[in-house]
């Protein structure tokens, strides 16, 4: 694993300051039907649901074609806030294998949904290349939702505008597209809530497919947990549920607490608390937006880090804290594993993932979790 720099992120519960932003709630989008009929029964009409809202860049005044199978096609144009049900699997020819992914989400017992999600299973958009290039995303706000849904729109814009590699693979090239990115969007943010008035932050886990790599970026306390097989030989026998996977956790959380960041926070001028939470009230260190407390310590500055994909992978699981909360990295990669086992799609194991976190675990969190299938051709 190739590591690089830091990132900052920050969840729902991270400040101690009560929000009432009933009023900056987006529209979610409308509630996906799982195509299993026995999910409709048994989730019952709950806030479990999957939804991924993808901002994709205007460049023309065209209609956007329907999207059939999650597919963007390299010339279509598509308007900006466009909400697209991306679940469906995307065969990549010549490459050995297919992706699939979904999310799912639920607000808890919070009163209103501060997370957001995106699933591009293609994320050519208007840079189309010979590189396959898919993007995943889950920005979990707090202290209102506007930070999570800027990020949603813009991040993957702005690091395809500084540089991904669409061609030729150049890890260097594209760690530092994603931490130009990262960098954009924060400035372009605090313009925004300062002209808007509006103060909340978001964290971030983003993970980028770019042919057979995977770039991880991640600031605050969202998670990426990768699934994995011993050895190749042994990936059949881990599919039928032979042997347990491996979860490996491929970010590491920024939290003021932490020794490193600590050190960071206080050299920039800012204190943490006996309670471990910077000037008293937030909780995490690295975070998009927190315009009061950007000089204080707080970074949008990203981890970011890439591996090979291989058929030793099987999934890769992201989540929010409020997952994470309730479920240990092995514990969440077993219980997908079993669903998978089972035969469900990934939109019913996303969707039960967050079911068993709310209902049976007693997240009180909001709950945002994206499952990533890699189904390799053999």
């Amino acid at each position: 694993m190739d590591d690089d720099n830091d990132l900052s992120g920050v969840s729902n519960s991270k400040r101690e300051l009560d929000s009432d932003d009933t009023e900056l709630a987006a529209k979610r989008s409308k509630i996906s039907e799982c195509s299993e009929k026995e999910e409709e029964n048994q989730n019952g009409g709950e806030e479990v649901k999957t939804s991924q809202s993808v901002l994709i860049k205007k460049t023309d005044d065209s209609q956007t074609e329907p999207v059939n199978g999650g597919s963007l096609g390299d010339n279509q144009s598509v308007k900006e806030n466009v909400l697209s049900d991306q679940k469906s699997s995307i065969p990549v020819t010549k490459l050995p294998c297919t992706i699939e992914a979904d999310a799912a989400e639920d607000k808890g017992s919070r009163h209103t949904m501060e997370d957001a999600s995106v699933v591009l299973l293609d994320a050519s958009l208007q840079v189309p290349g010979k590189l396959r290039c898919a993007h995943f995303a889950i920005y979990d706000g707090h202290g209102g939702r506007l930070a999570a849904e800027y990020a949603q729109k813009h991040l993957h814009a702005n690091v395809l505008s500084v540089g991904l590699p669409r061609e030729l693979m150049d890890v260097k090239a594209a760690k530092m597209a994603i931490l130009g990115g990262f960098r954009r969007t924060d400035e372009l943010l605090l313009q925004e809530s300062t002209a808007g008035g509006w103060q909340d932050g978001a964290t971030a886990v983003c993970v980028w497919v770019l042919g057979q790599k995977v770039f991880v970026a991640n600031i605050g306390d969202a998670k990426a947990v990768v699934a994995r097989s011993s050895s190749v030989n042994d990936s059949q026998s881990h599919l039928d549920g032979a042997n347990p996977l491996k979860a490996i956790v491929l970010t590491r959380e920024h939290k003021a607490i932490y020794p490193q960041e600590r050190t960071r926070i206080l050299k920039a001028g800012g204190s943490v608390s006996s309670n471990g939470r910077l000037q008293g009230s937030l909780e995490v260190s690295r975070a998009f937006g927190d315009r009061n407390f950007k000089k204080v310590g707080v970074s949008a500055t990203p981890d970011v880090h890439s591996f090979d994909l291989t058929e030793r992978d099987h999934f890769i699981i992201l989540g929010c804290d409020g997952l994470w909360g309730v479920f240990g990295a092995s514990d969440a990669v077993d219980f997908v594993q079993k669903q998978l086992k089972e035969g469900l799609s990934v939109t019913a194991v996303s969707r039960r993932l967050v079911r068993e976190a709310v209902r049976e675990r007693r997240c009180k969190d909001n709950c945002t979790v994206i499952v990533i299938v890699f189904k390799h051709h053999m």
